[in-house]
């Protein structure tokens, strides 16, 4: 399957003039009620403080040592690199260069708990892992991928929900993930245009997409923030347009995830809502086979 020319209404405007905030359009839960979905609904994400086994997690990390190091990643474009340091900050599309990736994408506990919550069959429309070594490793601006995602790729409509799974220890000092709860029911219109390959600065810092501190501001004056901490094999499942970002490492003990965003096969990716061109498939992936 390949992305549709169809003309879809916009239902999200962003990248205007001005900044715009618009009520959500779009359900949370997508699928019939579900036992453990409440806290999903209600505040964008739901946690799983054992989704892996210790002996799952040691291959995944493995797994994840192996492709930091492979030499014939070097020079591919799936490899983002610190500004700074020239360090490894994320590979993309894990799934499709990695067997062991692959069958993590394909286990019934995270493809299964995709479907439940987006109420259909999925495909991955991302795939990377993160990394954020001691000493310096940079953090993500506040941002809703939402946002980014239907300017840059063209999603549709919210049917995207992402796990985030931690293979090293989440500490409250180290870069953890933070979300704004119950911000997933009002989306941010950011002001600003796309630059042409935006991408290739985004994926380092966050700049084009991102919120003004005053919009942030009255966000977190309504929402609070939580920080996520837990141990390796844990999870936070999250919904596509949470307000989230997270804080430099500056401690020396590393955060490494594994990061797989998965699309309803029913919002498959049109054309940029508010970009020159679409953002490579590794990025954001036209290929819409169902995870099976």
């Amino acid at each position: 399957m390949t992305a549709t020319t169809t003309a879809v209404q916009d239902l999200y405007p962003t990248r205007g003039p001005a900044e715009v905030i618009t009520p959500r359009r779009d359900p949370v839960v997508w699928g019939p009620p579900s036992p453990g979905l409440e806290s999903y609904e209600r505040d964008g994400f739901l946690t799983d403080g054992h989704l892996l086994t210790d002996d799952e997690t040691e291959t995944y990390r493995t797994e994840l040592d192996r492709l930091l190091h492979d030499p014939r990643l070097r020079a591919d474009e799936r490899r983002i690199v610190e500004p700074r340091t020239q360090e490894v900050r994320s590979v993309f599309e894990v799934h499709k260069i990695s067997e062991v990736f692959a069958n993590l994408v394909r286990d019934e506990r995270v493809a299964g708990t995709a479907r439940r919550i987006l109420g259909s069959d999925v495909y991955v429309h991302q795939s990377r892992i993160n990394v954020k070594p001691g000493f310096g490793a940079s953090g993500f601006y506040w941002h809703s991928d939402f946002e980014t995602w239907h300017a840059e790729d063209g999603l549709p409509r919210m049917r995207t929900v992402s796990v985030s799974i931690a293979l090293t220890e989440n500490h409250d000092t180290n870069g953890g993930l933070m979300i704004m709860p119950g911000s997933h029911r009002t989306f941010v219109g950011c002001a600003g245009r796309t630059p042409r390959d935006n991408y290739k600065k985004s994926l380092q810092m966050q700049d084009a997409g991102t919120p003004s501190d005053e919009a942030l501001t009255r966000f977190a004056d309504e929402h609070g923030i939580r920080l996520f901490t837990g141990a390796a094999g844990s999870a936070t499942w999250f919904d596509c347009n949470c307000m989230h970002g997270s804080g430099d490492n500056i401690t020396p003990y590393p955060r490494s995830n594994v990061f797989i965003v998965f699309n309803s096969v029913e919002n498959t990716a049109v054309e940029p809502f508010a970009a020159p061109v679409r953002r490579p498939e590794f990025i954001g992936a036209r290929d819409f086979r169902p995870v099976r």
